[in-house]
């Protein structure tokens, strides 16, 4: 059960940070947050690639295909949240 924590949390740091990379512009979240958002990612990037390739091969975190699934999750999920707060600071 700690191996999955430690994993989720590398993944989770790995995707985050690489998603924050891709995206241009400055976001305003911090290393915590990274993680949740790499975190995030992953389970967006896993049930993409389950509902694209009809196929869960179980094979651990640290496949190719599932960091790469894990970085586009977590730009999905960065773009979503980035859109969502711009919304919220016009309407206030």
């Amino acid at each position: 059960m700690l191996g999955l924590i430690i994993s989720l949390i590398v993944v989770g740091i790995i995707a985050g940070a690489i998603a924050r990379l891709v995206v241009p512009g400055r976001q305003n979240i911090s290393i915590p947050m990274t993680i949740v958002l790499g975190i995030v990612g992953s389970f967006v990037g896993g049930f993409l690639g389950f509902l694209i390739f009809q196929h869960d091969p179980m094979d651990g975190f640290f496949q190719p295909a599932g960091v790469i699934g894990s970085i586009i999750g977590a730009i999905i999920v960065l773009l979503i949240y980035i859109r969502v707060s711009s919304r919220r600071s016009v309407q206030h």
